[in-house]
C-alpha cells in the first residue's frame, strides 16, 4: 500500500500551546506505518527554494497537509507555488456561526472562474486546519479516514497522455535524483517517526488568489499601485512581485468584488480565507451606524501605504458622484458613472434581492 504523506507547518506564532498540539500530532501520526510525516516551517513563510517546497513539489500523488491558516488559503499558497491539485473533502473542518456562509446561489455556478482554464492534476490535496480542534485525537482519526480513501495508483495519474516507449520507460526506470524510489517514497519520505525540514524563512505577507473565485476582473492590478499584480501570457492576473506587497496592507482584498484575494495571517477570518459571503451577499449593518464601507477603507489603507512609501497619496475630486473606481489608477474597464448610493438603501436593495431568489 502507498503511503500518505503527512506534512505538518508550525505556525508563526512560538505559542507553547499551539507548539504542543503540533508535536502531540505528528507524534501520534507517525506511529501508524501508512503515513509519512514531515514537520516543515510555516507554509505562508517558504520560498521557492526551500527544500520544505521542493519536497511537496516532487510528490505527485495524493497528500495531506495541516496548517494553522484556513484550508482554502493552504490549498491557493500550495497553487501559486505549483503544487495543485483537486481540494480533496475533509470532514474536520473550523465551526461557523454562519449558517448562510456556504450558501450556494444559482449565479455563483454562472459566472466564468479562472479556475476551468487552469490544468490540475487529477490527485487530491487534503487541508486541514489547525484551529478546527485543539484535541490530537481528532486530526489522526481524520488523517487514517484520508489514509483509507481510495487512491488511484495506475500509470495514468503518474503520466498524462499516452506516453512513448523512452517516456515509459524513464518512468518505470527513472534517473533523476529525485526519483520515486520502488516503493514510491521519495528519498525524504519513507522514514520512521517524523522528519523534520529546517528551512530559514522570514516573516511575509502577500495576496494569494483563489482561482475557484476569481473572474480575472483586474480589479486589483487596477487598484494595487505598489507592483504585487501582473499578468501571465494568457492574460490571467496573478501575484507576481509578493514581497513588494506592503505589511499588514489588505487593501485589495477589500475591493475584490468576488472575496477571491485572501492574505492567510490577516485577523479577519473573511479576509484571511474564511468562509465566503452567499453568493456576494453582503449586509453590512456597521454602515447604517456611520462606519466606513468596504471600499473606503481600502482606499484608506492604500493612502496610508502610500506615504509610509514617502509617495503621495491617491488625490480624490468632491464631485459627490464620484465612484470609487475612479480613484484608481488608469482602469482596464470602463466604469458606468452612477449617483451616490446611501448605506440604508444598500441594504434594502440586497434584502430585495434576497427575497427575489428565495
Amino acid at each position: 500500500m502507498q503511503r500518505l504523506p503527512v506534512f505538518i507547518s508550525q505556525g508563526q506564532s512560538r505559542n507553547p500551546i499551539k507548539r504542543e498540539l503540533e508535536t502531540l500530532v505528528s507524534e501520534q501520526l507517525a506511529q501508524h506505518q501508512q503515513l509519512d510525516v514531515i514537520r516543515i516551517p510555516n507554509l505562508y513563510d517558504l520560498t521557492p527554494a526551500n527544500q520544505s517546497l521542493t519536497t511537496l513539489q516532487d510528490i505527485s500523488g495524493d497528500f495531506v497537509i495541516i496548517t494553522w491558516l484556513y484550508d482554502r488559503s493552504t490549498h491557493w499558497i500550495l497553487n501559486r507555488n505549483k503544487i495543485s491539485g483537486q481540494v480533496g473533502e475533509i470532514e474536520l473542518i473550523i465551526e461557523t456561526d454562519d449558517e448562510d456562509a456556504e450558501m450556494e446561489l444559482e449565479d455563483e455556478d454562472e459566472k466564468e472562474r479562472v479556475v476551468a482554464s487552469l490544468d490540475i492534476p487529477n490527485r487530491k490535496i487534503f487541508s486541514l486546519s489547525f484551529p478546527a480542534s485543539n484535541t490530537p485525537e481528532d486530526f489522526v482519526n481524520e488523517v487514517l479516514r484520508i489514509a483509507e480513501l481510495p487512491r488511484d495508483e495506475s500509470l495514468t495519474q503518474w503520466i498524462k497522455g499516452k506516453p512513448n516507449e523512452a517516456s515509459l520507460q524513464r518512468f518505470l526506470e527513472p534517473t533523476n535524483d529525485t526519483a520515486l524510489q520502488g516503493d514510491g517514497t521519495l528519498p525524504i519520505l519513507g522514514q520512521s517517526g517524523v522528519t523534520q525540514i529546517e528551512d530559514s524563512s522570514s516573516r511575509r505577507w502577500y495576496p494569494v488568489i483563489d482561482y475557484s473565485r476569481c473572474t480575472n476582473c483586474m480589479e486589483c492590478i487596477d487598484f494595487c499601485l505598489f507592483g504585487v499584480y501582473g499578468v501571465d501570457r494568457l492574460d490571467t492576473i496573478l501575484v507576481e512581485a509578493a514581497d513588494n506587497c506592503r505589511k499588514g496592507c489588505p487593501a485589495c482584498s477589500r475591493v475584490c468584488p468576488e472575496n477571491a484575494i485572501v492574505f492567510p495571517q490577516h485577523k479577519s477570518p473573511a479576509i484571511a480565507g474564511g468562509a465566503v459571503d452567499a453568493g456576494g451577499l453582503k449586509i453590512d449593518l456597521s454602515l447604517l451606524f456611520g462606519a466606513p464601507d468596504a471600499q473606503d477603507t481600502a482606499a484608506r489603507e492604500r493612502d496610508e501605504q502610500l506615504m509610509l512609501a514617502g509617495r503621495a497619496p491617491v488625490e480624490i475630486t468632491n464631485d459627490n458622484d464620484l465612484e470609487f473606481v475612479e480613484i484608481s489608477m488608469q482602469r482596464r474597464q470602463t466604469a458606468t458613472p452612477g449617483q451616490a448610493h446611501d448605506p440604508l438603501d444598500s441594504l434594502i436593495d440586497s434584502l430585495e434581492s434576497f427575497d427575489e431568489m428565495n
